[in-house]
């Protein structure tokens, strides 16, 4: 993980040791505010570009319309912003992170009718975020003893930093117990995700995943999805149980961080058919491969609509 040595904050660009916020900052103590996890990738035929840039902003911007917090810059303004802070740390492909948070102010829960407002957006070099072997072999996952939260005490479709206690906690109880990665149930023990990621599966050559009744609306979920339907693929928005899911013939997880990453196993239960049992399924690796052929700008009319330029 190669950190840039340069932040936008505020509307400057400055050295990492140079960006400070204070101890009394209120998103530190209560965790207000809204981030998004946004990737460029290096093009096959040179140079760099975002995957889905517009639509990332526009969900950082409902985030912070969710938290009632009005972001002191356009969408071109914070557009502009992301692609200079790349430039300026010379990164071709890397992870990029904007955040908004709530700032120095009073410190009761309340932040006040209009508080100041911090925004910054950060960048560095990450690879495979679920491990190096993840992609290839696949990650064991164990159903999480943490629930996703109800959707009138938890706002779903909002990437709100508070929030991830949840995810937090899902995941290191996860990790501990040997797994790669949690999965949620919801208020009434159906799946919704994973502590970061969306979540599909495939049933006798049905792909399905869950609906958006608890869940993040993700942007590489609704990638994949578009993807299947152009395709020609039977695609289902519908809730599940967790012995569907150990049966299911496949399934994979899909994020800005994890990409397209198959699971090999869900609470000590191999997940597949005898052809490729505990192994990424056909659909899966097809999936993987033509996802990156988009991302890297292998796909003409994926690449006009998805990808934004560097430079």
């Amino acid at each position: 993980m190669i950190r840039g040595s340069k932040v936008w904050f505020n509307g400057k660009i400055l050295l990492v040791e140079d960006a400070r916020i204070s101890l009394f900052t209120h998103a530190l103590h209560y965790g207000v505010g809204a981030f998004e996890g946004i990737r460029a990738y290096r093009q096959h035929q040179g140079g760099g570009a975002v995957f889905r840039l517009q639509e990332h902003l526009t969900r950082l911007f409902e985030s912070c319309k969710i938290l009632n917090l009005n972001i002191p810059y356009t969408l071109k303004e914070l557009t502009q912003a992301t692609l200079a802070i790349c430039q300026a740390n010379q990164f071709e492909e890397c992870y990029i992170r904007p955040i908004v948070f709530t700032g120095d102010g009073p410190l009761g829960v309340n932040p006040g009718t209009d508080p100041v407002l911090d925004v910054a957006i950060l960048n560095w070099e990450w690879g495979s975020y679920l491990g190096e072997k993840a992609a290839d072999q696949g990650v064991k996952l164990k159903i999480s003893s943490f629930i996703r939260p109800h959707v009138n005490s938890n706002m779903t479709k909002g990437k709100i930093t508070g929030q991830y206690v949840n995810s937090v906690m899902a995941k290191r109880e996860a990790v501990a117990a040997g797994f790669d990665e949690a999965l949620l149930l919801d208020t009434e023990g159906y799946l919704t995700e994973g502590s970061g990621e969306n979540l599909f599966i495939v049933k006798d050559g049905v792909v399905k995943t869950t609906p958006l009744n608890s869940i993040l609306n993700g942007i590489t979920r609704k990638t994949v999805i578009e993807y299947l339907t152009q395709n020609q693929f039977k695609v289902q928005e519908i809730r599940f149980t967790r012995d569907e899911l150990w049966c299911a013939d496949e399934a994979f997880l899909t994020g800005t961080a994890a990409e397209i990453t198959p699971i090999q196993e869900i609470d000590y239960r191999q997940i597949g058919n005898p052809t490729h049992l505990g192994k990424p399924g056909p659909i899966t690796s097809q999936i993987q491969k033509d996802f990156q052929a988009i991302v890297h700008g292998k796909i003409p009319q994926y690449a006009k609509t998805w990808l934004t330029p560097l430079a």
